[in-house]
């Protein structure tokens, strides 16, 4: 029992917090939730504990805008890359070299700070998408699949396309979905998604979904540009303590 509690609050505190998150600024979720785990177990773990929280809050956000249909006719392409990516990477977080794992998800939350911080502003041409949509998807893809982290490139991607908030949002919230299906199918078929750690997963929910009715309360009394510089900044500090971990 002793040894179970701390697990218990790791999980509840992680996921309370990582839903916090993603209540005040529309994502972090699996971000926060890998960077946290990840200094307390292997990152194929920490992937397989995240699936359940990540899909059932990110399907939230993606059937809460009314564009679905135009937006899948859009991005499918990016859809593409993203499962291919993931399937091809995933080996690598399901494999035996964890400190590489551990590295990858530390420079990931590295990269993903540095490019917040520095608020880049891309803007994609219309007629760049054929091309850059399945390209960046790819390379989610596989940056999910080596280190559990969805964002990079996607989210700076979708960002520089011009869509209106709502649209954005929901754009968001359909990479993070396929990227989640697709991240438990890779883990499925390296045989890394083990039954117990997918029942903790489902009870990881309930905490990361009051994080965000949390988060949702505190957007409303805080600036959101000041969370969000906190943050990057706090995703800096976890990614190099990560990323040093991996290597060292």
């Amino acid at each position: 029992m002793t040894d179970l509690l701390p697990f218990v609050l790791l999980i509840a505190g992680t996921f309370l917090f990582a839903g916090l998150v993603k209540g005040v600024i529309g994502l972090g979720l699996p971000t926060v939730s890998m960077g946290l785990l990840g200094l307390a177990m292997p990152p194929v773990e920490a992937a397989a504990m995240l699936l359940v929280p990540s899909l059932v809050t990110n399907i939230w956000q993606l059937l809460a805008g009314p564009r679905f249909g135009a937006l899948l006719r859009r991005l499918w392409p990016m859809m593409v890359g993203v499962v291919v990516g993931t399937l091809a990477g995933s080996g690598i977080i399901a494999g035996t070299a964890a400190h590489a794992a551990t590295a990858g998800l530390g420079a990931a939350l590295v990269l993903y700070a540095v490019v917040g911080l520095m608020k880049l502003r891309l803007c994609i041409p219309p007629g760049a998408e054929r091309w850059a949509g399945p390209l960046v998807g790819a390379v989610t893809g596989l940056v999910t699949g080596a280190t559990g982290v969805f964002v990079i490139p996607a989210v700076p991607y979708l960002g520089s396309l011009g869509l209106e908030r709502d649209d954005l949002v929901q754009a968001l919230g359909l990479s993070f979905t396929v990227s989640t299906f697709a991240l438990a199918g890779g883990l499925a078929l390296h045989g890394a998604l083990p039954l117990a750690i997918t029942g903790t997963s489902l009870l990881a929910l309930l905490p990361a979904l009051a994080g965000m009715a949390l988060g949702g309360w505190l957007r409303a009394r805080v600036r959101p540009e000041t969370f969000r510089l906190c943050f990057f900044l706090g995703l800096l500090a976890l990614g190099g303590e990560l990323l040093w971990r991996g290597v060292a």
